[in-house]
């Protein structure tokens, strides 16, 4: 468990950093800071699964889970003038996603692994930065699933009709919100691939 500790702990620092940081909106409302920390995530599981396996990252990755849980915790006590800072489907949204999407990337990695070095970090990125984006924002917020415990009156301005991404047709404020954090986390799974293939080069230089 001591090799995992640096991945546990920046798995947790990502996961508290952009709780907080969501909180802190940009562009208009289009995006806030934390979307450009949560994707980092995938590069904290994609490290440690190349260095210590599947079985090793899932840990990682369910040490992040439990620690949203947390952040969530605590989010839903803190009252604001509309109801608690965490609404309940965003809390079901935010950890269903984390863990499916996580979870699901370790799988493409594993399955790649033996390809070239940029094949698994990049595939299990792309597919779990969408999968979670469309999980996360239809769970907290899409219309067609506000009914009984899910008619949560503080999403329902995420439902409201806006100009998709700040100029096309109206369409409902959620979808826009989706595309641009889905923009967000694909360019930073691109990106991610240099600080991955210095951290293993690095280690695996160490190691040797």
């Amino acid at each position: 468990m001591t090799r995992l500790l640096p991945g546990i702990l920046a798995m947790a620092a990502i996961v508290v950093a952009s709780n907080i940081l969501v909180q802190f909106l940009i562009l208009d409302g289009l995006l806030t800071w934390g979307a450009f920390t949560y994707p980092l995530a995938f590069l904290v599981t994609d490290v440690m699964n190349r260095l210590y396996g599947a079985a090793q990252a899932r840990k990682v990755v369910f040490a992040g889970f439990a620690v949203g849980i947390v952040c969530s915790l605590i989010g839903s006590q803190i009252m604001l003038e509309f109801g608690p800072a965490v609404a309940l489907r965003v809390a079901i949204g935010s950890a269903t996603a984390f863990l499916i999407a996580q979870l699901l990337d370790v799988a493409i990695f594993s399955r790649l692994r033996e390809g070239a070095w940029w094949r698994a970090p990049l595939a299990s990125s792309l597919i779990g930065s969408t999968v979670d984006t469309a999980l996360f924002f239809t769970i907290a917020f899409a219309g067609f699933l506000s009914f009984g415990a899910w008619a949560d009156a503080q999403v329902t301005w995420a439902q409201d009709p806006a100009p998709f991404l700040l100029t096309g047709p109206d369409l409902p404020l959620w979808i826009t919100l989706a595309v641009a954090d889905w923009g967000v986390k694909i360019a930073i799974a691109l990106i991610a691939l240099v600080p991955f293939r210095l951290i293993i080069g690095r280690l695996a230089t160490r190691a040797a």
